[in-house]
């Protein structure tokens, strides 16, 4: 099976100023997450149809300060000065069903496969070294979810009525020459650009909503 569009990330300072951010843009609460023991970060999460989320990941201050890099840059002082101004979409996740095999096809490194738990959620993940995404977050991170599809987190969601539309890749041609193939129920751009940076466009009750411009 092809790679899938699983979620979105959206990085804050912290959950709360960050769901609150996304509330006054998007209209919709976030649901209760969890915490990613030994990695220093929890999160929130936001059902965005088709099988689809956004999760928005902050520093968990009630984790001891984690022995590598967390994620998605958020211990790097140009991040947490971006963060400070607002919270940040930093990257994008593709769901596989060979996880391996997916890895080692791919035209750049994803980083390395660690297992993780929550609860009855049982996943594998691959985590860049330093914390830095591949392509500066344009290049997906992978992620295999060893559980019934019924049992994804999306699945698991309420439905808020906000739903992903599309997703633009903005990158030099260079990177984006290593995107993977991606079977995606939104259309999922590609554009040449020399500044390397991902866009969102959500349909809201309120009307269309740009994340990342």
């Amino acid at each position: 099976m092809a790679l899938e569009l699983d979620h979105l990330v959206v990085a804050a300072t912290d959950l709360d100023s960050g769901e609150a951010w996304l509330r006054e843009r998007l209209g919709a609460s976030l649901a209760p997450g969890g915490q990613h023991t030994g990695v220093g970060t929890h999160n929130r999460l936001l059902q965005l149809g088709n099988r689809v989320y956004l999760e928005l990941i902050a520093p968990d201050p009630s984790q001891p300060e984690p022995t590598r890099a967390r994620p998605f840059l958020l211990d790097d002082p140009a991040m947490k000065a971006r963060l400070k101004s607002a919270p940040q979409l930093v990257h994008w996740l593709v769901r596989s069903d060979s996880l391996e095999s997916d890895v080692a096809a791919a035209r750049y490194s994803p980083g390395r496969i660690i297992n993780m738990t929550r609860g009855s959620l049982i996943w594998r993940i691959t985590v860049a070294e330093g914390g830095r995404p591949a392509g500066d977050g344009v290049l997906p991170s992978m992620i295999q979810w060893d559980v019934p599809t019924d049992q994804h987190p999306a699945a698991r969601l309420p439905d808020t009525g906000v739903a992903l539309q599309s997703l633009s890749i903005q990158a030099p041609a260079s990177v984006l020459a290593m995107l993977p193939n991606v079977a995606s129920p939104v259309d999922i751009e590609r554009v040449e650009s020399g500044v390397s940076r991902l866009q969102a466009t959500f349909r809201t009750a309120t009307g269309v909503v740009v994340l990342g411009q």
